[in-house]
């Protein structure tokens, strides 16, 4: 057992103050209802249990107790991208994976995706859970949900970690031309184009690109025409001023961990860099992956979150910059 895992087991009671096994808004019935589906399939598992979020009910995966670790997932997969995580850390960590609204097993939003929306889904699952100060490791549109919650929220977010998150490239021509050509593609895929799922397997051979990932990415591209709407929806939403999140960096003043995919087509860290260097207390770390290192590189990238776990149990979160 590491040092860092040790520390935090000794210290369970400290990060968890609330001893409630299972939120008092929790359905009884959990997910056992919602159908065997190809988005099912990358959620949260069979029996997993649901949480009314703000008027969205949430399924979830949970394991372990301590500092409570909330995992949020891109757009157009589920909370079990962070099954190998939740192994790894249960047995000292609380690990918490969500699917966001639409997917895997949680119901559908009448409020189209976005990194606004889903940081409100956040703070009302974080409150229903009864979880006071938490970590959050944020992939893609989960990564910038993360950076507006923890930019809004500051006093419950002990540490951030995002995976090349969305919100914080220059809205130029360039990227207004990308989102463009992204709407139109999963466009086509809502509206049932017959050659939507070979091309959407192609793309995805682009988004995880390493062998690690090969399992996780079948069944994220098996739910590809389930979620084509949704993913029309969340471009045409990257697109909008509000998906902006650079102005959020500066508020930000916990300990961040920046674990970025250098292989990433469209969203590019040298793109990003001049923003994330408004982060007070960042360390910025390169994997060679496509876009989610923990999938794609997931030993390095466990290694990088256990080295910054322990940062913070020894700090409190309020040591020097971990840069």
């Amino acid at each position: 057992m590491s040092e860092s895992m040790e520390a935090n087991r000794a210290a369970g009671r400290q990060w968890s103050p609330r001893e409630a096994p299972e939120p008092a808004t929790a359905f009884a019935g959990r997910a056992a209802g919602v159908a065997e589906t190809a988005r099912a399939a990358i959620g949260a598992a069979a029996g997993s249990p649901r949480v009314d979020a703000g008027g969205v009910v949430l399924a979830y995966d949970e394991e372990g107790a301590g500092l409570p670790v909330v995992c949020l997932h891109a757009i157009g997969h589920g909370a079990s991208d962070f099954r190998a995580l939740r192994a790894r850390f249960g047995a000292h960590y609380r690990v918490i994976a969500l699917d966001w609204p639409g997917h895997g097993r949680s119901d559908d939003d009448a409020v189209p995706p976005s990194a606004l929306r889903y940081a409100d889904v956040l703070g009302a699952f974080v409150d229903a859970l009864g979880l006071e100060r938490v970590v959050l490791v944020g992939n893609s549109i989960g990564g910038a949900a993360a950076i507006a919650y923890t930019a809004a929220h500051p006093e419950r977010v002990l540490g951030l970690v995002v995976e090349n998150p969305g919100g914080l490239d220059p809205q130029d021509r360039l990227a207004r031309q990308a989102v463009a050509a992204m709407v139109r593609f999963f466009a086509a895929g809502a509206r049932g184009a017959g050659w939507f799922p070979t091309a959407y397997r192609i793309y995805y051979r682009l988004v995880l690109q390493r062998s690690a990932a090969s399992t996780q990415r079948r069944r994220i591209t098996a739910a590809g025409s389930e979620h084509a709407a949704l993913l029309r929806d969340a471009w045409r939403g990257f697109g909008e001023p509000t998906a902006d999140r650079r102005g959020d960096l500066p508020r930000i003043a916990c300990p961040t961990l920046v674990a970025w995919a250098t292989r990433d087509r469209i969203v590019q860290l040298r793109r990003a860099l001049p923003a994330l260097g408004r982060l007070r207390r960042a360390e910025v770390l390169r994997f060679a992956a496509g876009h989610a290192a923990h999938l794609e590189t997931p030993d390095a990238f466990a290694d990088a979150l256990e080295r910054f776990l322990h940062r913070l149990h020894v700090t409190g979160g309020r040591g020097a910059s971990i840069a």
